[in-house]
């Protein structure tokens, strides 16, 4: 039984996170980025000091950076390590261009879809916010049904891919580097989880901005390290992802690469992967941002997807190329997964290498379980109530408790399937709401200090 299980979902995981799935989620990003008159230029050049500049006196629960942070703190995670070894594992190096590509065009969705999560958000009676794409969906669309299936299924994928996965890399890791029991560190993530998660947005966000930066710049200045250990290789390197991201070929230190449709789909998909523009999980948090417009935080909170992908994503897989290129005792033929192409490749690095490695994957991966935690119970709320909140966040502990000791192979092809799913309602209420986007757009960006005075619907449980 449990293996035919396993073969419908791992069908279905096939066909959502295949080619049309891609297509659509990069046709999106270029479509919107041409929509919004590329407005990535505009996130590099006003997003990052927004982000860092207080709005207190405009509606919302947390700063714009703790709404930022923690939708970074769900997004950054094992995916921007692991998951870019396993892009240059299956499609070869050059796919870290075309998951570099996925990013730098992934903002414009990124930006579109925390948009509509500001401007179509409500407030509960006791002066919570709530937005997202159900609330995007049923107010700006009149499409309720829709919204209830996004929250449906991203509240259970938070159970697989926000929590149980995530906490099982941090048991691998701890066991691996420091022979600790998987079931204590169960219990040790479960106990620092519930303190935090029971405390809600404000408790999660004050977390979220203080780990984030801390553990993105650590690892950022990790490899930076380790990239000027290997300075004489960055640029072959670069020449290699480069040429390799279009044709087939060999490089130094055994690396192959398949050609341009491997190096697509794989870079692509990893990408999409990592920094989630599209999928609609991000804009749940930026939906509780003090904002004084919905284009101020939007342009906020597409610096996520720069941080993310261009450059996290992008100096991991530098630092793996080069380090393969330089090492040649790495031997790709006897890797089996992107996992143990990456810890291949750190270790060659003495000391450092180890450290950063794992310290990264375990708090990267604590800082997603504390991200979906947030976005898991916003969904719960929608479409079960706020009698629902404390069930939820209790089963989410118990699932990070057990976590580490369970075969969590169908779990997480379960929630990596209705991640996907996610992806659909929410682009249909991006694409559909983007005339007013773009309107949005242009009248904000000529005064981003200016207040929208548009009520803010207050909603009963």
């Amino acid at each position: 039984m449990l293996d035919a299980i396993n073969s419908v979902v791992n069908a279905i995981n096939g066909v959502v996170w295949g080619w049309p799935m891609i297509i659509l989620l990069f046709g999106t990003h270029i479509f919107l980025t041409i929509r919004t008159g590329f407005i990535q230029r505009y996130t590099i050049s006003k997003g990052i000091k927004l982000s860092v500049t207080r709005d207190p006196d405009a509606e919302g629960e947390v700063s714009n950076f703790g709404a930022l942070t923690t939708a970074l703190a769900a997004t950054i995670g094992t995916g921007n390590i692991v998951g870019v070894g396993t892009a240059i594992y299956l499609g070869g190096p050059g796919a870290v261009l075309w998951c570099w590509l996925t990013g730098v065009f992934g903002i414009a969705t990124k930006y579109a879809e925390s948009y509509i999560a500001v401007k179509y958000r409500v407030k509960t009676a006791d002066g919570r916010m709530q937005g997202g794409a159900m609330y995007a969906l049923e107010r700006g669309l009149n499409m309720k049904w829709l919204g209830m299936l996004f929250a449906i299924f991203a509240a259970f994928a938070s159970f697989g891919i926000g929590c149980a996965t995530q906490v099982n890399s941090i048991a691998e890791v701890a066991k691996t580097n420091f022979n600790i029991p998987p079931i204590a560190v169960g219990i040790v993530v479960a106990v620092l989880t519930a303190v935090v998660i029971f405390g809600g947005i404000k408790s999660i966000a004050k977390v979220c901005e203080k780990l984030v930066p801390f553990m993105a710049i650590f690892y950022v200045l990790g490899c930076i390290v380790i990239l000027c250990m290997n300075y004489d290789f960055i640029i072959p390197a670069l020449g290699t992802i480069i040429k390799l991201a279009f044709t087939p070929g060999a490089a130094a230190g055994g690396l192959v690469g398949t050609g341009i449709m491997m190096a697509i789909r794989f870079g692509v998909a990893r990408g999409l992967f990592s920094n989630e523009s599209g999928l609609g999980s991000a804009p749940i948090a930026a939906a509780a941002a003090q904002t004084r417009n919905p284009v101020r935080q939007a342009l906020v909170s597409s610096t996520g997807t720069f941080w993310d992908t261009v450059v996290v994503c992008l100096m991991t897989g530098l630092v793996l190329v080069t380090t393969i290129m330089k090492n040649p005792t790495i031997n790709m033929d006897t890797v089996e997964n992107g996992g143990q192409l990456t810890s291949a490749a750190f270790s060659q690095i003495p000391v450092i290498g180890p450290i950063i490695l794992t310290l990264g994957i375990m708090s990267f991966a604590y800082s997603t379980v504390l991200g979906w935690a947030y976005y898991g119970e916003r969904c719960v709320e929608y479409f079960a109530g706020s009698k629902a909140l404390v069930p939820y966040r209790v089963l989410y502990v118990i699932v990070a408790g057990i976590a580490p000791v369970i075969a969590l192979d169908l779990v997480w092809l379960i929630a990596d399937t209705l991640n996907a799913l996610m992806a659909i309602p929410n682009l249909v209420a991006v694409l559909l709401l983007s005339n007013q986007m773009v309107k949005d757009t242009k009248k904000y960006l000529q005064d981003l200090d200016a207040v929208d005075t548009t009520p803010i619907p207050v909603i009963k449980d």
